[in-house]
């Protein structure tokens, strides 16, 4: 049996997203061309963009098209280095971000090459569940900050923000708003209007859509500063020709998310509660990471001391499953996961474990599969180990 629960990372083209690219596979005219192929892909591209914007209820104008959610997330940091120095207002006095210590390595990495350009950055700490603090985050606000950015939905663990409670907050310091939603858009109802943030940041291939597509939601009216320059595309916002097939495949991604969405996610509940049970019930020892309730109904990450994450990874893998470590983008770092550290695991438990995505594929006998061949996985590889001693400190966390 192939069992795919690795949806996190990224997810297969839906049916229908293929079908709509292979049928636009024809149209090969450039976007910015003013002949009758070129105005042919505009408008499936102006059509495209539309569907998206109505999807997270913006306006058409308020998506850019971009090539990837890290593009996107980049385009808004580095607003705070932009050359033209017109995108922050009173740049020279608010110039700090306020992020937190469990974003994408997008986010972080960024966040690090900034300091090292003179932006002040600053991290909001994390629960055990990955839920911030909001007193810390008054506290740190001021007039010396531009933008904070948080993390919708945390794609190791799951777990959700308050978005609209914090962009609130945010706002009345006089900073901007940004929110990684690339684990949450389609997964759970997302209004930019509701939420109120200034920009958003979503991904195609994490919701049944190509790679090599996203889209950044820009408020009408926040300043804005182009992170790839050289052409007039995307209304001068991002340049380069638009990867139309892309695009389109975004669009019906989305179109498909707005009639799947709610039906999946109650399907995912049900399923993620029986693997949940199933695997205290079979297995001594363990941990789970991320909110109970506040969290993504598809994703559940677990820690299994004495049991290295890549090792359970490989064994799995043998038998036809596949899951993650953490984040793929983080695949190959023998460092322990940072949103596991941030929440206060220790560096064994961070390292003992897997995160389980399920999708709109998934089914209930696949996690009974799952079930049926973690213990005895788990049971070899603790078997191995020299330094496990079952049923120490690590079993009364549980």
């Amino acid at each position: 049996m192939k069992v795919y629960l690795d949806n996190n990372a990224t997810t297969p083209l839906h049916p229908e997203v293929k079908k709509e690219m292979a049928a636009a596979m024809e149209m090969f005219g450039n976007p910015s061309s003013m002949h009758a192929w070129g105005r042919e892909a505009r408008a499936n591209v102006e059509d495209a963009r539309h569907k998206v914007a109505r999807f997270i209820g913006a306006d058409d104008q308020e998506v850019v098209f971009v090539g990837s959610g890290s593009e996107a997330n980049n385009t808004v940091l580095s607003l705070f280095v932009c050359a033209s120095s017109q995108c922050i207002p009173g740049t020279s006095m608010r110039n700090a971000i306020i992020t937190t210590k469990i974003e994408h390595p997008c986010v972080l990495e960024t966040s690090e090459c900034l300091m090292h350009r003179g932006v002040n950055v600053e991290y909001l700490d994390v629960d055990q569940y990955g839920r911030i603090d909001l007193d810390q985050l008054k506290g740190m606000l001021g007039d010396h900050v531009g933008l904070v950015s948080v993390m919708m939905a945390n794609n190791e663990i799951g777990t959700l923000q308050d978005i609209r409670a914090i962009t609130e907050m945010v706002h009345e310091s006089g900073a901007f708003m940004h929110t990684d939603a690339v684990q949450a858009v389609g997964k759970i109802p997302v209004d930019v209007r509701d939420l109120g943030v200034d920009f958003l940041t979503m991904s195609a291939h994490k919701i049944y859509g190509p790679k090599g597509v996203g889209a950044l939601f820009v408020k009408k009216g926040i300043p804005y500063c182009p992170l790839i320059r050289g052409g007039h595309q995307e209304k001068g916002r991002r340049a380069g020709t638009e990867n139309t097939l892309g695009i389109l495949g975004m669009a019906r991604a989305v179109e498909m998310r707005a009639l799947e969405m709610h039906e999946e996610e109650a399907r995912l509940l049900v399923m993620k509660e029986v693997l949940r049970k199933g695997i205290e019930e079979r297995i001594d020892d363990i941990y789970f990471n991320g909110h109970p309730t506040e969290s993504l109904a598809g994703t559940l990450n677990v820690s299994f001391p004495g049991a290295e994450g890549e090792s359970i990874l490989l064994y799995l893998d043998l038998e036809g499953i596949a899951v993650s470590t953490g984040s793929a983008c983080a695949s190959g770092s023998l460092d322990p996961s940072h949103v596991l550290l941030a929440t206060g695991s220790d560096a064994e438990r961070a390292h003992g474990s897997i995160r389980i995505s399920m999708g709109r594929d998934t089914t209930m006998e696949e996690v009974e599969y799952l079930l049926d061949v973690l213990p005895g996985i788990i049971s070899r590889i603790r078997n191995m180990s020299t330094a496990y001693i079952k049923g120490g400190a690590h079993a009364a966390s549980r």
